[in-house]
């Protein structure tokens, strides 16, 4: 063979996987992360009162730090913490040594996460934050270990074992830290009185922040947008208006500018199948229907979401405390605001 050729490399197949050892994988792990969860429940006690206590009593936000697996999981809790009504931000323990300690002050509370107990990064800034009078929340899965020692309040967070075969890989610990962190955001969202609409505040963007800021003001057609048609107007005119705005209906006013009445696409198809409507010489206010839907500016969108689906309707006037017309919606509207 040619020094210059390459030996080919040696092919092997990969071996058919197991489903059943795939299967009792898998419950092995959900069993036993399921087991390490239920112990948490007896460690809800004084001691974690006095977690509560000492972040209800800050002033400042809650600071929450942990190396690898546990850091991950301390940013989880952060933001778990500050989407519920606890001012809280991650801190890298690494990073901290080099600078980032600066962002602590004295009037917040750190909420440190180590398995161990014994991550280096955290006991080589935790005493410099400490001596500063800082409260220090320890989550550890080793009650003896030296950063429970430093804690003022110790979150006892050890597991029997961990749900990776070989011991090695935090899975179990991760879970019970991650489920601890929850409990402690959800008693200080209860005791914080932590509302839907305090919700909506910190997620404008969601769904939920939608449904409770978003009004029919903000999305409504005002001015010259608004379907409107005179009452001496006929069937034709309507329909040409409704085409022109393209909300599938128009106002019917009178001529003092008054409500009086709708006319829908519903009311001009019904129209047009009935062979003794003349389009152009029947007037609109003998079809229209005399008690329109409405709804006020500043009622949330979605309320005119729930008063379309009650009433099998696509849209919705908008009157004034006076019940002159100000605007106008149909469901697309509402679709394009992501109301629904």
């Amino acid at each position: 063979m040619n020094a210059k050729t390459p030996h080919p490399m040696p092919t092997r197949s990969s071996p058919q996987p197991d489903l059943a050892a795939l299967t009792r994988s898998a419950i092995t792990v959900i069993e036993t992360e399921a087991r390490a969860i239920g112990l948490l429940a007896a460690r809800v006690d004084t001691t974690f009162l006095h977690a509560c206590e000492r972040i209800l009593d800050c002033e400042g936000r809650v600071v929450v730090s942990g190396m690898g697996k546990s850091g991950h999981v301390a940013r989880k809790i952060a933001a778990t913490l500050a989407s519920t009504g606890t001012p809280a931000f991650f801190v890298h323990p690494g990073e901290a040594s080099h600078g980032d300690l600066g962002m602590i002050t004295q009037k917040d509370v750190v909420l440190a996460l180590s398995n161990s107990g014994e991550t280096d990064e955290l006991l080589a800034i935790l005493p410099l934050i400490k001596r500063q009078g800082v409260p220090l929340i320890l989550m550890t899965g080793n009650p003896d270990s030296s950063l429970a020692a430093m804690a003022d309040v110790h979150l006892d967070v050890s597991v029997p074992e961990e749900a990776c075969p070989l011991g090695l890989a935090p899975t179990a610990s991760t879970t019970a830290a991650l489920v601890m962190g929850d409990a402690l955001a959800i008693a200080l969202l209860e005791a914080r009185g932590f509302t839907e609409e305090d919700f909506a505040r910190s997620h404008p963007a969601g769904a939920l922040g939608r449904r409770l800021f978003v009004h029919i003001g903000d999305i409504m057609h005002t001015g010259e947008r608004i379907p409107t048609t005179p009452s001496e107007a006929t069937l034709f005119e309507a329909m040409a208006e409704m085409t022109r705005k393209g909300l599938g209906m128009t106002a019917i006013l009178d001529r003092d500018n008054r409500l009086v009445g709708v006319f829908t696409d519903g009311d001009l198809r019904r129209a047009i199948d009935d062979d003794h409507i003349d389009l152009r010489k029947t007037r609109v206010t003998a079809l229209m229907s005399t008690r329109p839907k409405t709804i006020r500016a500043d009622k949330l969108a979605v309320e005119a979401a729930q008063l379309m689906e009650t009433h099998q309707i696509h849209a919705l006037l908008v009157v004034d405390e006076n019940e002159r017309l100000v605007g106008a919606l149909n469901i697309h509207d509402l679709f394009r605001a992501r109301v629904v």
